[in-house]
């Protein structure tokens, strides 16, 4: 398996195409709210060919909140590395039932690379970033397979390579919606309020934002949430947001 995804000359015009589309979406989505560019992706697309995509994390559930207001019956793709923490798999089961979602799909590595690139299961200490890949990236290249684009959380806020995302970009051949990108943590916490949502278990033990266990710690600064994960390296992404999907 090859961690480089292979693009062949006939889709470079595809690409372009979706590159296209992408700015002209961002463009008209300027100053929309988290509900309206949901509500777009599914125009544009259809219900069927899009997938939001949730870590059923620290602040996952703002983002499905709005999602289940605008359209329960949306895929949601969840990413089962196998490595996560008990209370994380509670509490999506807790949002499931509470927000009423209808097709929440658990997606988990393939066991014939685990069984090859992390016998030991220490790939986490010794190459995280082969660990992310065998365990999330491509897991999550599978799982979009079937859609022509897909929703995810991040937020602005959150900083580093998230700064400046925009609400629409390009993910090779498909496009990817970032309906959060302008919310404030403020704004967050009004959706909880306001929709009576749970917090993550592990939020009042001082993990601001979970992941795998092995690469998450109680966060160092309430003013960076995700400088409890990779604690001690350079690493900041798990690599969904910075390789294509497609």
């Amino acid at each position: 398996m090859s961690e480089l995804t292979q693009h062949s000359p006939s889709q470079a015009p595809a690409r372009d195409a979706v590159a296209v589309r992408a700015a002209t979406l961002n463009s008209a989505l300027h100053g929309a709210s988290p509900a309206e560019i949901i509500a777009a992706a599914v125009r544009e697309l259809g219900r069927d060919r899009v997938a939001l995509v949730s870590s059923f994390g620290t602040e996952s559930a703002a983002l499905l909140k709005v999602m289940a207001d605008v359209d329960p019956a949306i895929p949601v793709v969840f990413l089962d590395t196998g490595w996560l923490f008990a209370e994380t798999l509670a509490y999506r089961d807790t949002l499931i039932d509470q927000l009423g979602l209808t097709d929440v799909r658990s997606i988990k590595p393939l066991p014939a690379d685990l069984d090859r690139d992390d016998p030991a299961q220490d790939l986490w200490f010794s190459d995280p970033d082969k660990c992310c890949f065998i365990r999330k990236v491509e897991p999550l290249r599978r799982a979009l397979a079937p859609f022509d684009g897909w929703i995810n959380g991040r937020k602005r806020f959150q900083g580093g390579a998230r700064a400046e995302i925009p609400v629409v970009e390009a993910d090779g051949v498909r496009l990817k919606f970032n309906p959060f990108a302008d919310v404030s943590r403020e704004e967050i916490d009004a959706i909880y309020t306001l929709g009576k949502l749970p917090p993550h278990p592990l939020l009042a033990s001082g993990f601001l934002s979970v992941g795998c266990m092995p690469c998450t710690s109680r966060a160092s600064s309430a003013d960076d949430t995700r400088s409890g994960r990779w604690q001690g390296r350079s690493k900041t992404e798990c690599g969904i947001h910075t390789m294509k999907t497609s």
